[in-house]
């Protein structure tokens, strides 16, 4: 049998390819958001878990943990935040749902 030494792997890469990029997490306080996905209804039936919904800017209702957000009548209503995540996508996505 051949003696391999200590038995040590030495890694001569510079680079891993594990390497992970860390972004600024998104909040729904972002400038620009524009969409969310609905994590939880709160028993509201207006609210479908997992579906994307457009929001509206109001300042008033996020200084209160609200979210103004549009539903499939085109209509808005307020609903607590917590029940949201915002969405990170190319803008050409969002443009091409709202065709």
């Amino acid at each position: 049998m051949k003696h391999t030494g200590s038995g040590k792997k030495i890694s001569k890469s510079k680079s891993s390819s594990t390497k992970q990029v860390r972004l600024a997490p998104l909040r729904l306080s972002t400038p620009g958001l524009q969409f969310v996905v609905c994590v939880k209804s709160g028993g509201n039936v207006d609210l479908e878990p997992l579906k994307v919904y457009k929001i509206r800017r109001d300042p008033t209702a996020q200084a209160n943990r609200l979210l103004r957000v549009v539903d499939a009548s085109g209509e808005d209503y307020l609903y607590p935040a917590e029940y949201f995540r915002p969405i990170l996508a190319p803008r050409r996505l969002f443009e091409a749902v709202e065709k």
